[in-house]
């Protein structure tokens, strides 16, 4: 295998399914150039979200069009150089599209769960299979957190601070979003009645064509005169069916409610400084929390 030359290779992939008559099937590929059946998977592309390149390899090496959902789990082994490969997955739930043929995959098929795990070529991809088939997937749905982007520090602001717009980094921050939310479906906004909150997801706003519901019980002061009606208005919104929604809010709202929701439900709350910017996406079934996972800014780097 080589000796360790400290190198780091990332890339990313994802279990791909859909519902099927027998229950959740997920999609192999065939790459000839290893003569191999696997997960589809590629190399992180300078500059670029480990979830974003999951979802790009995923469309290049299917043709599906997908919806990606909770974090499964990274794995790592070495390569005949000695380098360190680790590989983050992702559940991705098919929306559209159909397999096209292309230079890394020249087949595709689509299995249940226990076939694919005797079919794929490497143990990584049947721990990757095992970890997606420890959770049903078909009844869980997601939603999306964000803490507002940058807007420059309070003192610093004349006026009354619900007004506080946000700063150049924090637009930058914002246009990214709308990218990063699309990757999980989302189409319904909603954002405390902050400017910086309701500015965070103007982007993504536009891009949909849809308006943003302005939340009173999620910004940081009415959290903090009634924390039980902030918890609550989540719940609602998590409650709703229909598209994905996305809520911002402001970073003494957020780490507390989703602490308290995890706890709740026994899930464990990943490590964070909670920056702006940030998201927390959240997978439910009914208003149960059963994954949370964390991206810490919506620009790579």
């Amino acid at each position: 295998m080589g000796s360790s030359n400290g190198k780091v290779v990332w890339a990313a992939g994802g279990v791909v399914w859909r519902p099927g008559a027998s229950g959740v099937e997920v999609a192999l590929v065939h790459r000839p150039r290893y003569d191999d059946w696997s997960l589809p998977k590629g190399k992180a592309e300078p500059g670029e979200l480990l979830v974003t390149t999951a979802a790009r390899e995923i469309v290049e090496e299917t043709g599906y069009e997908v919806r990606m959902g909770h974090e499964l789990l990274t794995v790592q082994y070495r390569l005949s150089s000695g380098a360190l490969k680790k590989v983050a997955y992702w559940s991705a739930a098919v929306t559209g599209g159909s397999f096209v043929a292309n230079h890394e995959c020249d087949e595709s098929i689509w299995s249940t769960v226990s076939a694919a795990i005797d079919r794929v070529s490497y143990s990584a991809d049947r721990k990757v299979l095992r970890t997606f088939a420890s959770q049903p997937v078909d009844d869980l749905r997601t939603m999306v957190m964000v803490r507002h982007a940058k807007a420059g520090r309070r003192s610093r602001f004349v006026g009354d601070d619900r007004d506080r717009p946000l700063e150049s980094d924090g637009r930058r921050q914002a246009a990214a979003l709308t990218d990063l939310l699309g990757l999980f479906g989302v189409h319904r906004l909603h954002a405390a009645d902050r400017r910086r909150c309701v500015q965070t997801l103007e982007p993504l706003a536009d891009a949909l064509r849809t308006e943003i519901e302005v939340e009173e019980s999620l910004t940081e002061e009415a959290y903090a005169a009634d924390p039980d009606a902030a918890f609550a208005r989540l719940q609602a919104i998590a409650d709703r069916s229909g598209p994905v929604r996305a809520v911002c809010s402001q970073g003494k709202v957020i780490p507390p409610v989703l602490t308290r929701w995890a706890d709740r439900d026994g899930v464990a709350m990943p490590a964070s400084s909670n920056r702006k910017g940030s998201v927390w996406i959240l997978t439910l079934r009914g208003t149960t929390l059963v994954a949370l996972d964390h991206i810490p800014s919506p620009l790579a780097g």
